[in-house]
C-alpha cells in the first residue's frame, strides 16, 4: 500500500510530458502599414532594438516601413536597399508590380514573400529585414544580416603537425561551406530543422546519399524531430537528447571542430550533425576504436600512424589502469612485485602515515583540482599555475611526509598518458572510470581490479551508436575490418569502407582498374 502511494506521489511530481507542440493559428498580415507595425511591435513586447524606418510613397509607389533588429542586420547593406527604393520608379500608371520593383532594389535570391504575422517574427529575429507595404496584406524579407562572426581559425582542441589549419566557427552558413569546400559532389544531402522554443536553434543533418545508411539518417531525422525542449545553446543538448544509451559515462557520438575530420567521416557512411552557435559538429554513428583514431593519422605515414596508435592504446590502458594497479600491488600482492623494486617501495613508504589507496585518491583529487582551475584561470597564466602548483604541491607533499615519491610518479605519468587519448570526452569516461577501479583495488586488491573491468566490458559490449555495436569490429570480431583499428596499411591496400558504420558503396577505390587506365594512356 506504501509503495503504490509512493509511485501515486511521484507521478504527480513528475511534469506532464509536452509531446504535442502548440502551434499559434496564422495571423494575416493587415493592409494598413500602421497596424501590421503595431502588431508587429506588440509580438516582440515593444523591444527598445526593435526599429521600424519608413520611406514615404511617391508617384504610384506606396509607403514602406523597413523592420529590423539592431545589431542583427548589415546597416550598409540595409541603408542600401532604402535607398534604391527612393529612386526606383513606375514605368506604367496603375498598380505597381511590387515583385517587379523588388527585383531592381534587391537580388532575387535575397528576398522571400511572407503571407503572415507568425512568419514575421522569425524572418526578423534571424536577422532579416522584414518590408511592410502599405495596402498589401503581404510582406518581404531581405537577408542582410550583418552579426560579426569569429574568423576561421585553427582549433584550439584538436591541433594537429600535419593537416588543415582551419577549424568550425559559430556560424553555421560557415561551418557548411568548410565541408562543401571539401566534398564537392551532388551527392551532399543537406537538412535543416529548428529545435528549440525560445532559441529556435538551426540544426543541419549532412550525409552522403549512397553511401550513408539510409535507415540511420531516418533514425537520426526521427530523434531530432522529437526533441520538444525550450532550448538549444550547443551541441551538448543535442547528443544528451539523441544518444542511444543515457546511463553511461562512454561518449556514443564524436564532437569535432575539424571540418577535414567531418568529410573524412561523412565519406565513410557516418552523418553530421550540425548546431547554429556551436564550433562543435557531432558525428554518428561511432565505434570505441574511433575515439583513439585522429584525422592526422590519414595524413602521416601508415608505419608512423601506426606506431602511434599503439601509443595512443597503450596511454589508454595505462590512464585507466595504473593507480590501481600500484595500490593492489603494494597493498595486496606484493609477492608480484621484484625483490628490489619491492624493498625501495618500502623504504620510501616507511614514513608515510596514510594507506596507499588514500594517497591515490589525495594527489589524483589535487590533479584534477589544478587542471580545472588552470581551465577556468586568465589564460595568461593558466598553464603557469598549472605547472607551478603540481611541481609545488608535489614536492612540498613528498617533503612532508604524506605521500611516497612513487605515488607521485604513477599519477603524473597517469595524467600525462591521459592527455595523449584524441577525443577530450572519452579521455574524461576514462578518468571517470579510474577512481572507481582505485576503490576497488584498494579493497579486494587484483580480484577487485578484475571485478571491475569483467562489468566494464560488458556494458562496453552492450552499447551501441544508432543500432552499430560499440566494440565493432571487435566484438563482433571481423578480421577484414582489422587494417584500419589497430594498424593503418597504406592507402592502396584501404580500397573498401569500414563495413560496420554503413553496407552501401563498399568500395572507395581499385587500384587495379587505375594502373589498367595508366598503362593504356603510356602506350597511347
Amino acid at each position: 500500500m506504501l509503495s503504490r502511494l509512493l509511485i501515486k506521489a511521484l507521478k504527480r511530481s513528475i511534469p506532464k510530458n509536452r509531446t504535442k507542440k502548440t502551434t499559434d493559428t496564422p495571423h494575416p498580415i493587415n493592409t494598413s502599414l500602421q497596424v501590421s507595425i503595431q502588431i508587429l511591435e506588440q509580438k516582440l513586447g515593444n523591444s527598445s532594438d526593435f526599429i521600424v524606418r519608413k520611406v514615404p510613397g511617391r508617384d504610384g509607389i506606396p509607403e514602406i516601413a523597413v523592420c529590423y533588429i539592431e545589431g542583427l542586420v548589415d546597416m550598409d547593406q540595409l541603408n542600401g536597399i532604402m535607398e534604391a527604393w527612393l529612386t526606383v520608379t513606375v514605368d506604367t500608371a496603375g498598380t505597381p508590380d511590387m515583385d517587379a520593383l523588388l527585383k531592381k532594389v534587391l537580388p532575387a535570391r535575397q528576398v522571400s514573400q511572407l503571407q503572415s504575422v507568425n512568419a514575421l517574427i522569425p524572418a526578423v529575429l534571424e536577422g532579416k529585414a522584414v518590408i511592410l507595404i502599405d495596402g498589401l496584406d503581404v510582406a518581404y524579407s531581405a537577408s542582410v544580416a550583418g552579426l560579426e562572426k569569429r574568423s576561421i581559425v585553427e582549433p584550439s582542441s584538436q591541433t594537429v603537425i600535419r593537416g588543415p589549419k582551419d577549424g568550425f566557427t559559430e556560424d553555421i552558413s560557415t561551418n557548411l561551406s568548410l565541408i562543401r569546400r571539401r566534398l564537392r559532389t551532388p551527392d551532399l544531402r543537406i537538412q535543416t530543422m529548428v529545435i528549440g522554443k525560445y532559441t529556435n536553434t538551426r540544426v543541419t543533418i549532412a550525409h552522403i546519399e549512397g553511401i550513408a545508411d539510409p535507415q540511420v539518417v531516418s533514425e537520426i531525422m526521427s530523434r531530432l524531430h522529437s526533441i520538444d525542449t525550450d532550448s538549444v545553446l550547443e551541441s551538448g543538448y543535442i547528443e544528451e537528447f539523441i544518444q542511444d544509451a543515457s546511463v553511461t559515462s562512454f561518449p556514443t557520438m564524436i564532437n569535432t571542430e575539424r571540418p577535414d575530420a567531418v568529410a573524412g567521416s561523412l565519406l565513410e557512411g557516418q552523418v553530421a550533425i550540425l548546431i547554429d552557435g556551436s564550433p562543435f559538429v557531432l558525428i554518428a554513428p561511432v565505434t570505441f576504436f574511433k575515439f583513439l583514431h585522429s584525422s592526422e593519422d590519414y595524413y602521416q605515414r601508415y608505419d608512423l600512424t601506426t606506431f602511434l596508435r599503439a601509443i595512443r592504446f597503450v596511454s589508454l590502458v595505462v590512464s585507466l589502469l595504473l593507480p590501481s594497479l600500484y595500490i593492489a600491488f603494494s597493498t595486496f600482492n606484493q609477492e608480484m612485485i621484484p625483490t628490489p623494486l619491492l624493498i625501495s617501495l618500502a623504504a620510501q613508504r616507511e614514513g608515510t602515515p596514510l594507506p596507499a589507496l588514500v594517497e591515490a585518491f589525495m594527489m589524483e583529487l589535487t590533479f584534477e583540482i589544478i587542471r580545472e582551475a588552470g581551465v577556468r584561470m586568465p589564460r595568461v597564466i593558466g598553464p603557469a599555475i598549472s605547472i607551478v602548483g603540481a611541481l609545488v604541491l608535489g614536492q612540498a607533499a613528498v617533503q612532508a611526509g604524506l605521500v611516497s615519491g612513487a605515488m607521485v610518479i604513477v599519477v603524473s605519468f597517469t595524467a600525462i598518458a591521459n592527455f595523449a587519448i584524441p577525443a577530450f570526452s572519452m579521455a574524461a569516461a576514462i578518468r571517470l572510470i579510474r577512481f572507481v577501479l582505485m576503490l576497488l583495488a584498494g579493497t579486494l586488491g587484483l580480484f577487485g581490479i578484475l571485478a571491475g573491468i569483467v562489468p566494464l566490458y560488458v556494458h562496453l559490449v552492450s552499447l551501441t551508436s544508432f543500432g552499430v555495436p560499440y566494440l565493432s569490429p571487435m566484438t563482433p570480431l571481423r578480421f577484414s575490418e582489422l587494417k584500419d583499428l589497430f594498424v593503418r596499411l597504406p592507402w592502396p591496400l584501404l580500397k573498401t569502407r569500414p563495413k560496420e558504420i554503413s553496407q552501401r558503396n563498399l568500395v572507395r577505390q581499385n587500384e587495379n582498374l587505375r594502373s589498367k587506365d595508366t598503362r593504356k594512356d603510356q602506350t597511347r
